[in-house]
């Protein structure tokens, strides 16, 4: 019998000895495996049941210009652990599915997050009566998950020199123009909505045109080094029109358009269910940039007249309610673009044709940059910061072509 349990035991030796051979020889050919943001493979943590946030080695294919398809100075993203660890966030990448280590049933967790909560955060950051009208998901179940999700993410006091160091891990998109950019203090910031509003034919859509592009410029070039997604809401936006633009930086035309999403609103309840997949998009993908151009068309259609004003107002705080909330999460820059109204009593008898954004004081709260975008001569147009928390109000001129935004020549 003894003789038995040797052979035994060292048959199941060889055994494991034969699987760890053959583990490591198929790490060796699995290059094209997922990578966590920490640089970890897929496989390192299984059976653990510790899910994390990740990204594919494919999830942002950087747009190389055709010149450049030598991978050797360019390398994609998710390969190289510098540029992984710039997209990091560690204290917001805790997915929902990490609940399930303080008790929360996995049925819960799969309601909440077809509710569209993909990360704790989200769970905290939201009103408990949202999660309650949850379908499933009863108080006791909500308190519980929100406890858990406390527990999981630092939403307590901070100390100013902890709020410096968050405060590094925003991303500065370069707009395309040096002069703009002085202006906004570097670039369109990340975790902040940032509003452009102007009349017709100001340049507010070329802008974001360019933003699409920018944003995916590596950090040292004024990039996020990400993806960007555009909700459209008045049929403007042009992929052909993005073609000059990503030829102007060297970069890749098809490249540029497949890091770019896009969807058509035609409501404002279907604008809304589109921030939330966006949100599902970041949640798993590495996004830096949300446009809606415009942000106010479709309330302006769906809402008429001061009978509907105050119901307008509570849906459009809403919608900034969210959209500040994703922003936040996912170290994403929002950029909105804004329609105008003729204000004929706030002129004077300097100023003629007053015009004044839509929104009111509900948009004026919620976005933290403010720009005003007027014509100029030809094709030049004068921006101006309206509101800004560390710039003073001052205003620059740049110049609109096929490719883009650019200095102003004159």
């Amino acid at each position: 019998m003894v003789e038995v349990a040797v052979v035994d035991a060292q048959e199941r030796r060889g055994v494991l000895e034969r699987r760890r051979t053959e583990r490591e020889r198929l790490g060796r050919r699995s290059v094209g495996r997922e990578r966590y943001e920490d640089g970890s493979r897929g496989g390192d943590d299984e059976g653990k049941g510790v899910p994390r946030r990740h990204v594919s080695a494919r999830a942002f294919d950087p747009p190389r210009s055709k010149a450049d398809l030598d991978p050797s100075p360019f390398p994609a993203p998710a390969i190289r652990r510098r540029d992984v660890e710039v997209v990091k966030e560690p204290d917001e990448l805790e997915m929902i599915e990490e609940l399930a280590r303080f008790g929360i049933n996995a049925g819960d967790i799969k309601k909440a997050k077809e509710a569209g909560y993909h990360t704790a955060k989200s769970i905290v950051m939201i009103p408990k009566k949202a999660l309650y009208s949850v379908r499933g998901l009863s108080e006791a179940k909500v308190d519980k998950m929100v406890e858990a999700a406390s527990k999981l993410v630092k939403c307590g006091f901070i100390t100013g020199t902890e709020a410096l160091q968050k405060r590094k891990q925003i991303f500065k998109i370069t707009s395309g123009s040096k002069a703009v950019d002085d202006l906004l203090g570097g670039g369109i910031e990340t975790q902040s909505i940032t509003e452009c509003f102007g009349e017709y034919r100001s340049g507010k859509t070329q802008l974001s045109h360019t933003l699409a592009v920018t944003t995916q410029l590596e950090v040292s070039q004024g990039g996020g080094f990400g993806k960007v997604a555009v909700i459209d809401t008045e049929g403007a936006f042009r992929p052909e029109n993005v073609i000059p633009i990503a030829q102007r930086y060297g970069l890749d035309p098809e490249r540029v358009l497949d890091n770019i999403v896009t969807a058509k609103a035609y409501n404002t309840d279907h604008q809304m269910e589109l921030v939330d997949h966006v949100g599902a998009l970041c949640a798993t993908q590495p996004f830096r940039l949300l446009i809606i151009d415009s942000l106010t068309a479709l309330f302006r259609s769906d809402y008429s007249g001061r009978g509907e004003l105050a119901e307008r107002q509570q849906k459009l705080n809403q919608m900034m309610s969210k959209i500040k909330r994703l922003a936040d999460q996912y170290n994403v820059a929002v950029f909105v673009t804004n329609q105008v109204m003729a204000d004929p009593g706030g002129g004077s008898v300097f100023v003629q044709d007053a015009k004044k954004p839509i929104g009111g004081h509900i948009l004026a709260h919620a976005s933290s940059v403010r720009l005003s975008l007027r014509k100029g001569k030809g094709e030049s147009r004068i921006i101006k910061v309206i509101q800004h928390p560390n710039m003073p109000e001052a205003d620059a001129t740049f110049d609109i072509s096929n490719q883009g935004i650019a200095d102003s020549n004159d």
